[in-house]
């Protein structure tokens, strides 16, 4: 036998788009296949923002504009930002003023001045971006980067392991030079090492087993001005209302039971990123968010501006919960309040709802802080697309990136969370309309509507509550529906007459583009166990099969013992550990039907 083949005895070659890696059996450096979507998803991002950097060093060079990016105080400019809450002739307040489930922009100072701008240091081509990993396991998410995403300047890639620093190391030689030249390693903790190099790194990313939490207070001090965070989050029961405890005491907002909790999710990540940034004089604008199969992970750009962190409050706001019917409310944290030629910042008017819900009569929960602001910018997401679409080979996972990116641009981006047909049917027991008949009533009331990435069946409108529930009223009117007790939410809702005379006629509009053209939005998995993976280090066994399958359990622990490689515990708490199957994550459906 060869050395070489001496020295792949036990590893199983994977190959991922240009990279290959060196896996052992013995699980001691985590690898999950589902997460090519993941990095797929990152290399799409990492290129736009190579084309947009470069695209912004060219403005500046030919002098039309003078600053990296336009940044507004609040938010991301919007076609549908108004005035409102005038209070007296000389006060005026401009803020987030959410009724329903309808989120208003109010329009912002139009000249924003030097201090709110983020200006480009130097002229001509930028220099090649730097990339941090911070939590490397076997460097496959490196390597790719590295060798896939061209005009890439370094790649540094951490992480505490040992056994996963030589993975790392390992993959990278067995890459070549062209990885080695680019690609430094170190064993070191990973917020230790970005505190220590502050606004050193044009983008990191933090993708850990769990919760990045404790990672993000020095990640955001990290990144370079205008540069990225790519940030994962794969503990979704805390996250979805699990364990609503839980998720306050590590994003510092509580989570609400709801058809629309993964956007919830993706937004309160999005505020505790926010939360961390202030603290230092840094505010983030999210270019994409998105949530596949079993995580979530938003990629913002990082500013710096103490006048704009003013503006936080504007984009955070509080949500009411409706315990009977699926009517929700949003509650701005603040508001911007304009006298005479002064500005100054006030706390957000509140309550926005009653003790009691005017359409049902219950009580309302109320959870968040969560992000109400956009969470994607619309150029950036066309921009990926167009990327995507035009080196489709490049991307092992195509069909699943292009599917969400194109979702995402359809979808109503100033509107937070989001409706479910299915719910609003069950609360009244009634036949559920077709979502074009649905989406054309709420269309020909004069209001916007779209759908959601997140959940194939969620609906995402400015139309208030009252609308929807009087377009349902109207629906039932043609479907009747058997008598229910008087206590049912559904009677309550019922028992009221519309307002409004929905016209359930089929609108022009209804449909989205992508319906139009028949493009697959929501692929299934393509193999089954397609989801979260045993920790690295904890011996596999027959606990792990719904997670891994009969086939892959039995060949792993048939290998084992081939090998001679079975252990005891290490101590009483692995026992414990190992003595219990680690919890699988909750699929959209299973999260839906606790709700």
């Amino acid at each position: 036998m060869s050395d070489n083949e001496d020295e792949l005895n036990g590893y199983t070659i994977i190959k991922e788009g240009e990279t290959e890696i060196l896996m052992h059996s013995n699980n001691t450096v985590f690898f999950n296949k589902a997460q090519v979507n993941n990095r797929d998803m990152s290399i799409a991002l990492l290129r736009t923002y190579i084309q947009k950097r470069k695209e912004e060093y060219a403005s500046m060079s030919r002098g039309k504009v003078n600053t990296l990016t336009r940044i507004i105080a609040a938010t991301p400019s919007s076609s549908s930002m108004d005035e409102t809450n005038i209070v007296d002739s000389e006060e005026r307040v401009d803020g987030l003023e959410v009724t329903s489930n309808k989120f208003d922009h109010v329009r912002m100072n139009e000249s924003v001045d030097d201090s709110k701008k983020i200006l480009i240091k130097g002229r001509g081509e930028p220099k090649p971006p730097k990339v941090l990993e911070a939590l490397a396991a076997s460097g496959l998410r490196a390597l790719r980067y590295a060798l896939e995403v061209d005009g890439l300047g370094s790649v540094v890639a951490l992480d505490s392991d040992e056994a996963s620093i030589k993975a790392c190391k390992r993959n990278i030689k067995f890459n070549g030079s062209a990885a080695s030249s680019k690609i430094e390693v170190h064993h070191v903790d990973s917020r230790v090492y970005m505190l220590t190099n502050p606004k050193e790194f044009d983008v990191v990313d933090l993708d850990p087993y769990g919760s990045p939490s404790i990672f993000l207070d020095s990640a955001v001090q990290s990144v370079t001005d205008g540069g990225i965070l790519m940030c994962t989050a794969t503990d979704m029961a805390v996250l979805c209302g699990g364990n609503g405890e839980v998720c306050y005491s590590k994003y510092g907002s509580y989570p609400l039971k709801g058809k629309y909790c993964h956007e919830m999710a993706l937004r309160i990540l999005l505020a505790c990123i926010e939360s961390h940034a202030i603290r230092y004089k840094r505010y983030i604008v999210p270019i994409l968010s998105v949530h596949m199969d079993f995580y979530i992970r938003v990629f913002v750009r990082i500013f710096t501006s103490p006048g704009a962190v003013k503006n936080t409050p504007l984009k955070l706001s509080y949500v009411y919960q409706c315990v009977g019917c699926d009517s929700f409310h949003l509650q701005s944290v603040g508001r911007t309040v304009y006298k005479n030629k002064s500005v100054r910042h006030a706390p957000g008017f509140g309550p926005v709802v009653p003790q009691d819900c005017k359409d049902c009569g219950k009580k309302f929960n109320m959870g968040g802080p969560i992000w109400s602001a956009p969470m994607h910018d619309q150029e950036w997401v066309l921009s990926a697309l167009e990327n995507v679409k035009a080196m489709r080979e490049r991307y092992p996972a195509y069909e699943k990136i292009l599917a969400v990116l194109t979702t995402i641009s359809e979808e109503l981006h100033d509107v937070p969370l989001f409706l479910s047909l299915h719910n609003l049917s069950a609360t009244l027991k009634c036949t559920s309309p077709s979502a074009v008949i649905f989406r054309s009533a709420v269309i020909n009331a004069g209001y916007r509507i779209s759908g959601t990435h997140v959940n194939p069946l969620g609906l995402k409108t400015d139309a208030p509550m009252e609308v929807i529930w009087d377009i349902m009223r109207c629906w039932v009117k043609i479907h009747p529906v058997k008598n229910q007790p008087p206590d049912q939410s559904g009677s309550a809702i019922l028992s009221k007459e519309p307002i409004l005379q929905a016209n359930l006629s089929r609108a022009f509009s209804s449909l989205s583009k992508s319906q139009v053209k028949k493009i697959a939005r929501f692929l299934p998995n393509p193999e089954r166990h397609w989801g979260p993976k045993v920790r690295a280090g904890r011996q596999i066994s027959s606990k792990h099969v719904s997670l891994l399958g009969h086939d892959a359990v039995n060949a792993l622990v048939g290998h084992e013992k081939a090998n001679g490689e079975e252990h005891e515990p290490h101590n009483r708490d692995e026992q414990i550990e190992d003595a219990v199957e680690p919890k699988r994550q909750k699929t959209i459906d299973e999260c839906n039907a606790q709700s």
